[in-house]
């Protein structure tokens, strides 16, 4: 393997250098870039910035200036701690074309551009320079569908775009977000992300319900159930499991659905209907007490045997003072007890 060319390295005054037009990376993290900062005060500038000569014909004579192509960080990070001369290789470019491909190249070499600006990158080079995606593939050294699944991004509504951007929602995510249809669905899938920090598995699982709900079902099919998506059901979701102090599982198939309550034990059931403002949850379904048992019992139960008696003739309501009805004069035997003949029926029935 032959060893790389070495290039000589200059250093130009900062004032000198301008940003490239036709700079892909458009979005500059001003944390990191302080960090950035503090690295060059101690350490200096380890890696060289790439330049071109422009030179411009003035009445006074020509004027010489350089426009990046790769190094923007560090040449913004230089003027933040002042630094009057900076290390550069200069790059004989002359095309905007070619200015573009190599300021691509370079920034995708250091893996320096996020999604989305490699998106508008790629698509710059295809329409205004009339660029096929094969051909742009072989000037960076990547595959066609690689290029053709990025340039996929643009079509996200630009709040997305801006969350990939800033690294807020990753490409993967973003590229399942592409294969839902609805861009109101997309914006509410993309509100899930944010709020719930939602993993790739989980973001398809819920876009693969999104399309099982969506299909068009055969003559006899039920709708699945499954659970809902929508931040602001999830959120109500929530709200219930922390009022009731249990899981709640909520499902849904079109505009209806269903709620489902666990619990664990008979306390927890008991403890839940309290919440729900069940006043006698405990002592409803408390077992009753040997006492209360003993206490019924003796409270039905007549104590003699006129007074079963007369329970049996009138009913329990005439068993003592039962507002003056007479009782029924039976005939006894010496002992006090009723007597009955053989042919006769009792004037009682039971």
């Amino acid at each position: 393997m032959n060893p790389p060319i070495q290039q000589p390295v200059f250093l130009i005054e900062t004032h000198k250098i301008g940003v490239n037009p036709f700079q892909p990376r458009k979005y500059f993290d001003e944390e990191k870039l302080k960090e950035l900062a503090s690295s060059i005060r101690e350490y200096g500038i380890l890696q060289p910035l790439v330049v071109t000569k422009v030179e411009e014909v003035t009445d006074t004579g020509t004027n010489v200036r350089y426009e990046l192509i790769a190094g923007e960080r560090r040449w913004r990070a230089s003027q933040l701690v002042g630094l009057e001369r900076v290390p550069a290789i200069i790059k004989n470019v002359g095309l905007d074309r070619e200015r573009l491909e190599m300021a691509i190249v370079e920034n995708v070499q250091r893996a320096d551009l996020n999604p989305i600006e490699s998106a508008r990158a790629y698509s710059r080079l295809q329409d205004e320079f009339q660029l096929t995606q094969r051909e742009i593939a072989a000037r960076i050294g990547k595959s066609r569908e690689s290029v053709a699944n990025c340039m996929r991004l643009l079509n996200l509504p630009t709040v997305i775009q801006e969350a990939v951007s800033m690294g807020q929602v990753g490409e993967s995510q973003a590229r399942l977000l592409l294969s839902v249809d609805d861009i109101q669905q997309q914006e509410l899938l993309f509100a899930d992300i944010l709020k719930n920090n939602l993993s790739v598995r989980e973001l398809k699982g819920k876009i693969d319900y999104l399309k099982s709900i969506g299909r068009k079902k055969e003559p006899g099919e039920q709708q699945r159930m499954g659970p809902l998506f929508d931040p602001e059901t999830e959120s109500i979701k929530k709200q219930l499991e922390e009022t009731l102090g249990t899981p709640v599982k909520v499902e849904r198939a079109g505009d209806h659905g269903k709620i489902t309550i666990e619990y664990s034990t008979m306390d927890d059931l008991k403890a839940l209907l309290g919440r729900l403002g069940h006043q006698d949850a405990q002592s409803e379904f408390a077992p009753p007490s040997e006492t209360t048992l003993a206490e019924a019992e003796a409270q039905s139960e007549p104590d003699t045997f006129d007074e079963r008696i007369e329970e049996r003739h009138y009913g329990p309501e005439h068993s003592d003072d039962s507002g003056g009805v007479p009782p029924v004069d039976l005939p006894t035997d010496q002992a006090g007890l009723p007597t009955q003949s053989e042919s006769e029926e009792p004037e009682f029935t039971i």
